[in-house]
């Protein structure tokens, strides 16, 4: 049987001032026959999806709400694009191209596995399971058994549903979806969320002071991917997360602050 998320309540949230017509302005190739999210990725499975997560872009500041949407979403837009540099429309207009990993959508990239159960200790199983791959998926490229594992735990209340099913993630909009904003929205100590990231939920501590981590969308590419990408001269990547910030901030009519969009000057944790 194929595996659903759960019964949401209706999106009240982002869908009381996120419309279908701003999505169409962010994603206007959402649809091109290239991409593997045509027809996949829906403003209703967004809001639905972001139901589920009632802390998400819903703190009643419309303003701040906004801006975090457009930060998930810019950060998403990297991780899933079809862009390239002469891009029609530009490089920014191709977000949320790829549902999943390119190149390992027929179950062909198996090194996303981490031997034994990397979960034990959090209390729960969470090993690979025969014949399924835990390559990337969903908005936020969901990837390794270590991920799929606690977001199933947090859905389904149970890890092995995902671990023996992890394909559901690109073929469930609304799951897909789910699994971006869960990853937004789950800390990994010493490590904030991107949510309290980004809406100044979090104080940074003493040693994340010396390290030159900072509230704002800086912070949430630290979190991302900050082995990568900070402490290090900005690289095209990190300019094209904040490109599609920047783009879909304008679209939303937000003002962003730019002395936090890099992370060029932050250690990684």
């Amino acid at each position: 049987p194929t595996t659903t998320p759960p019964a949401l309540a209706p999106g009240a949230g982002i869908g009381a001032w996120f419309t279908e017509a701003d999505f169409a302005a962010f994603f206007p190739n959402i649809d091109a026959q290239a991409c593997t999210g045509k027809n996949f990725f829906t403003h209703a499975a967004l809001v639905q999806a972001a139901s589920a997560f009632p802390q998400f872009a819903n703190s009643g500041d419309v303003e701040q709400d906004k801006r975090e949407l457009a930060a998930f979403l810019g950060q998403t837009s990297h991780e899933t694009t079809g862009g390239w540099a002469t891009a029609p429309g530009g490089p920014q207009a191709w977000g949320y191209c790829f549902k999943e990993e390119v190149g390992c959508g027929q179950g062909q990239c198996t090194q996303y596995c981490q031997a034994g159960n990397p979960c034990a200790p959090e209390g729960f199983a969470c090993t690979c399971v025969a014949g399924q791959t835990y390559s990337g998926r969903g908005p936020m490229q969901l990837s390794w058994n270590y991920n799929y594992g606690p977001f199933s735990r947090d859905v389904f209340g149970d890890p092995s549903v995902l671990l023996k099913d992890p394909s559901a993630v690109a073929t469930n909009a609304t799951l897909a979806y789910m699994a971006g904003i869960w990853f937004w929205m789950t800390p990994r100590p010493p490590k904030p969320s991107c949510h309290q990231a980004l809406s100044g939920a979090w104080t940074p501590s003493a040693a994340d002071a010396a390290a030159g981590r900072v509230a704002g969308f800086g912070m949430t590419t630290n979190i991302i991917n900050g082995g990568l990408e900070c402490n290090f001269a900005t690289s095209n990547k990190v300019e094209d997360c904040v490109k599609f910030y920047q783009r879909y901030a304008g679209i939303l009519g937000v003002p962003v602050d730019k002395a936090t969009l890099y992370c060029d000057k932050m250690r990684s944790y």
